[in-house]
């Protein structure tokens, strides 16, 4: 019910080390599960209904008497008893309502829309069932449902399915981060509108049914007759309880909400500490709030995926301060940042309490997480620095190549360059970063130490040489002269990280090695070659070029100078 709208809102605030919101967050999905299997045995019930009455009644005795005899019932009602005081006690914690997703505006409606409107029929059926004696079978309901009382027919379909639509909700956010689950959520979804649409199919059916077989006043009076109905005044009695009893929820619902406000007030005036973000700006919070209800109270933007479930790694922080003063994370939050292999200054803010003097750092983009921030990463991708080698590639005199060519022609050789030097980098264990008009710019060793990066720069290098050459062959008869690419490689410290907006964000590299691969690249315009490595890089692979020319030169940006090997033909350069 409601309570998926902040299990873990705001941990307990009694100062216990118990695991209450882990506990409380598996009592609410055991709960759930069992409310929903108790509906969707109700829908399939129904679905018997497109046969007929005495169908429907069977399927009854089958499907549903297992929720009425006393094992069932204890569990069921025990089930719904939870349910509702955790839905309860997640409004009385939550410390924010404002920029709640959708789903979780449909769930927690849903949630609290769904016993106003069950409880009429709950009462009408197990209580005067149970403890009057009236025969409650489909005869009964569907007589009270679709003669004596069209509109509350009506509304029973409709509390069916609002507790239908809150369950599967409930699924979607609790399934969500499986691997398995995107494959399988059209056929859940599918599975979601053909059960309650055959189930309404079966219901409208019966209706119908048991309309027609009502003209006939003699059945009609002989049905009403087996009730065994009890006396108009215990009849009134009953709807005066229906009445008290949704008067009693929703007033259980206002307490919880008056409540939450004398909280707040409390806490603000007693239990007052200030947090700070990495953008420079500090708000005020209450002891207890996590960080990201501080974030959704203060409207500054914070991703989270889940809604704040501690399902998902998108709403991870980098506590730049007080991190010392923080407890471990529970049990919860461990498995989800060990699933992200974060480092250990990271934290969820949906589970991070905040105390005086904190300073957090959001670390993905609020407009832009998704899906697929949920799944484990390297620690790169949150930006680190790595020493790693970069490899930078463009094509000579590309302009004489494409002039007087039509634009498909240009796109087609290109599309050609563009495979044989991307299956030459991949090939080599290196990382395609991006293409840059006719250049290309590659990285390696950014998932394996810099030795081995180095190394695989120059067999990357060497492989473009060599495929270079099988592609001007190829197509010697398409172009006037052969292509010539200049290549330029250097290792060093950079920042590598997930980087861009919107859709275009990849893993990419800034800093001062980026800039001098680049540089080195030009370099084999000064000095004509095919090939420029610096020397760094190739006392890092642990390897000797013979045949290149060493120099030193002066780098543009660089205060030092610079030493270089200069490569004639990059496929000649050792295996």
């Amino acid at each position: 019910m409601a309570g998926g709208m902040a299990a873990t809102a705001a941990s307990e605030r009694t100062g216990s080390r118990f695991p209450w919101s882990t506990v409380i967050a598996k009592l609410r999905l055991v709960t759930g599960l069992i409310l929903l299997a108790f509906v969707t045995s109700h829908l399939i019930n129904h679905t018997f209904g497109l046969w007929s009455l005495d169908s429907l009644d069977a399927a009854r005795r089958a499907i549903m008497d297992i929720w009425r005899v006393p094992p069932g019932s204890l569990v069921l009602y025990t089930a719904l008893g939870l349910h509702v005081t955790i839905a309860l006690r997640a409004i009385y914690l939550r410390d924010a309502f404002i920029r709640m997703s959708w789903p979780e505006v449909g769930q927690l409606t849903l949630g609290l829309l769904t016993p106003m409107l069950l409880l009429g029929h709950v009462i009408a059926t197990s209580y005067l069932g149970e403890f009057h004696g009236v025969r409650t079978d489909y005869t009964y309901v569907l007589l009270n449902l679709w003669v004596f009382n069209p509109w509350l027919g009506a509304q029973q379909a409709l509390a069916l399915l609002v507790a239908w639509t809150h369950g599967c909700i409930g699924i979607h956010l609790w399934l969500r981060y499986r691997n398995w689950y995107k494959d399988a959520a059209p056929w859940l979804f599918a599975t979601a509108l053909l059960v309650p649409a055959l189930a309404m199919s079966g219901y409208i059916a019966a209706g119908m049914e048991i309309r027609q077989l009502a003209v006939d006043r003699e059945w009609l009076h002989l049905a009403v007759a087996g009730m065994a109905l009890p006396p108009q005044a215990q009849i009134q009695a009953t709807l005066a309880l229906i009445d008290h009893a949704r008067l009693l929820f929703a007033a259980m619902i206002g307490g919880a909400l008056v409540a939450r406000w004398i909280r707040l007030a409390y806490e603000l005036r007693h239990r007052g500490v200030r947090i700070r973000y990495g953008s420079g700006r500090a708000v005020a919070a209450t002891k207890g709030m996590t960080v990201l209800e501080v974030s959704r109270t203060n409207g500054i933007p914070h991703a989270s995926v889940c809604g704040g479930r501690g399902r998902c790694s998108t709403c991870r922080i980098r506590i730049n301060h007080g991190l010392d003063q923080l407890p471990a994370p529970s049990e919860t939050e461990a498995k989800v940042l060990t699933r992200v292999a974060a480092p250990p200054n990271v934290r969820l803010a949906c589970q991070t309490e905040v105390i005086d003097g904190l300073e957090v750092t959001p670390l993905l983009p609020p407009h832009n997480a998704g899906m697929d921030d949920t799944r484990g990463g390297p620690n790169y991708l949150q930006g680190q620095e790595l020493e790693i080698a970069v490899l930078f590639a463009d094509i000579r005199g590309f302009t004489r190549v494409s002039e007087k060519r039509l634009p498909y022609d240009v796109v087609f050789i290109l599309n050609r360059y563009f495979a044989e030097m991307g299956a030459a980098i991949e090939g080599a264990g290196g990382r395609i970063d991006k293409f840059i008009g006719d250049g290309i710019m590659a990285l390696f060793g950014v998932d394996s130490d810099p030795a081995t990066g180095a190394r695989q720069a120059l067999a990357a290098a060497r492989e473009m040489g060599r495929r270079l050459d099988d592609l001007n062959a190829s197509m010697a008869s398409d172009l006037k002269e052969p292509l010539r690419i200049g290549i330029g490689i250097h290792i060093g410290p950079a920042i590598v990280g997930e980087m861009g907006y919107g859709q275009v964000r990849g893993v990419t590299a800034v800093g001062d090695t980026v800039n001098t691969a680049s540089r080195l690249e030009t370099l084999t315009k000064e000095h004509p070659s095919q090939l420029i490595v610096s020397s760094a890089l190739a006392e890092r692979a642990g390897v000797e070029l013979p045949g290149a020319e060493a120099i030193e030169v002066d780098v543009r940006g660089r205060e030092t100078r610079l030493g270089i090997l200069v490569v004639q033909n990059a496929s000649d350069l050792p295996n």
